[in-house]
């Protein structure tokens, strides 16, 4: 290749220097033609030899790949406490709520361990379905397991789908409120007619002309599966609607009148080692042997969206296996469908009058504490001393692995290891489950990365929602 120098000096040219000394004698010039073809050869010549020139050596976008600055390698360094609230905080936020009576504020977190977490939710306000100007609240956990295809697509659609079917519920021409059994059953129905849409979607767009690529699109939401806990509140009637579909839970903490929190359950776990569930599913299936240590057919819920294994037909989920490589089959399957996505439904009036929280969340928190630990936490965050003027004494612990976890020390929460340090309650519940005090289990468990982190937590996903004002700290009131 040329100097870039010569080169420049070569890029600096016009027509008339291209051309041989004779045409430029007085005895011959050249035509006008040829001048027209000479700077079109220039036009077209000269900015590509730039480009090849200049652009190679000043457009190049390749990296340098540095020398390790040492002869060995370390990794960053592992969470300190600062960066341990970060990660707690990440996914959290807190909604004061002004026009909805009864309801002061709610908070909510999320700390995943799948990458991509498998947990989604909603929260926040629609019209009421009677149309009477009010507005209800919602709050929603989609647990995905499998993947998160089920849940992202609950996040979407279970909300719509149940409004649907409460609109549908005509009130009586008195105005009276509507009976809470036509409630829940308009609930059930929007949570079913979902689930039946998965499922029967999937059916008809095998055999569709759709595209490869759209096909398992709109396939996938059925391979994978999901919990769902969905709460409704009515201001008008103050009354919670608590719709539950697998082992996320909700639980009311209501003020007794001794001063302390009472926990009540408004959701029951949904796997097989419910009595109730394991009996309901050996009576589908006589002679089966479905429910096997706590688990159906090796699932871990006894109901839920999609699950298309425990669903479909036999020979259509070997068909769907060998099309677009859906879920293998398991021969264990013999009748179909064994699960179900049909909530349990609970309606609760919350008393104006009197103190109360809702504490809804995945099995990633459940599995941690109990659902009177939960409420005992929360209740220890509404102390009088807001947690930033806390001045607990810091307990010291000895170095720490997860070895003692497998030998006699507690991995879930304990009353001793309990710290009260955050301002959202939602991330206090989170930090509690996982360690609390005990700085070194913290860290070590939030450290892990999927896929071994799986073996220290799940997905964690929590929401608390206040319902009065009284008892609960000025500085979160509302200015109503």
């Amino acid at each position: 290749m040329l100097p870039f120098r010569v080169a420049r000096t070569r890029l600096c040219v016009t027509p008339q220097s291209l051309l041989p000394r004779t045409y430029f004698s007085t005895k011959r010039r050249p035509s006008s033609s040829t001048l027209k073809k000479v700077a079109v050869g220039c036009a077209i010549t000269v900015p590509a030899l730039w480009y090849l020139i200049h652009a190679r050596m000043v457009l190049d976008d390749a990296p340098y790949l540095q020398d390790p600055p040492t002869d060995h390698w370390d990794v960053e360094p592992s969470p300190y406490k600062d960066q341990v609230t970060s990660i707690l905080s990440q996914g959290s936020y807190v909604a004061p709520v002004q026009n909805v009576p009864g309801v002061v504020r709610y908070d909510g977190a999320q700390v995943a361990s799948n990458n991509p977490c498998e947990d989604y939710f909603i929260h926040g306000k629609f019209p009421s379905p009677w149309n009477d100007g009010n507005q209800w609240m919602a709050w929603g956990l989609f647990d995905g397991h499998g993947g998160g295809h089920t849940a992202e697509l609950l996040k979407e659609k279970l909300l719509p789908f149940v409004r649907h079917s409460l609109n549908q519920v005509e009130r009586s021409p008195d105005g009276r409120m509507v009976p809470e059994e036509l409630i829940q059953h308009a609930i059930m129905k929007g949570f079913q007619n979902l689930d039946n849409s998965i499922i029967e979607t999937a059916l008809s767009t095998s055999q569709s002309e759709r595209l490869l690529q759209e096909k398992v699109k709109r396939l996938t939401p059925a391979f994978s599966g999901s919990c769902a806990l969905l709460s409704l509140y009515d201001p008008s009637a103050k009354t919670l609607h608590v719709a539950c579909t697998g082992d996320s839970r909700a639980v009311l903490g209501s003020l007794g009148t001794d001063g302390k929190w009472e926990a009540t359950p408004l959701s029951v776990d949904q796997t097989g080692f419910n009595e109730e569930e394991a009996a309901r599913i050996h009576d589908e299936h006589p002679g089966e042997n479905v429910v096997v240590q706590g688990r159906v057919l090796g699932f871990g819920t006894s109901r839920a969206f999609g699950d298309s294994q425990l669903k479909w037909p036999l020979d259509f989920q070997q068909e769907v296996y060998q099309r677009f490589y859906g879920p293998s089959w398991n021969g264990a399957i013999q009748t179909p469908p064994y699960v179900t996505a049909k909530p349990v439904v609970t309606s609760t009036k919350i008393d104006p009058e009197s103190p109360s929280f809702l504490i809804m969340a995945t099995d990633g928190l459940w599995d941690m504490l109990s659902s009177q630990q939960a409420v005992d936490l929360v209740g220890k965050w509404l102390e009088p001393d807001a947690p930033e003027n806390r001045t607990d004494p810091e307990p010291t612990y000895e170095p720490f692995d997860f070895g003692p976890l497998w030998k006699g020390m507690e991995w879930k929460f304990v009353d001793g290891r309990t710290t009260a340090q955050d301002d959202n309650v939602a991330v206090h519940l989170v930090r509690n489950s996982l360690g609390g005090n005990h700085h070194e289990m913290l860290a070590g468990r939030l450290a892990l990365s999927p896929p071994f982190s799986r073996h220290a937590r799940d997905d964690v996903t929590v929401q608390v929602v206040f319902f009065h004002r009284n008892g609960h700290r000025n500085k979160y009131q509302s200015s109503d």
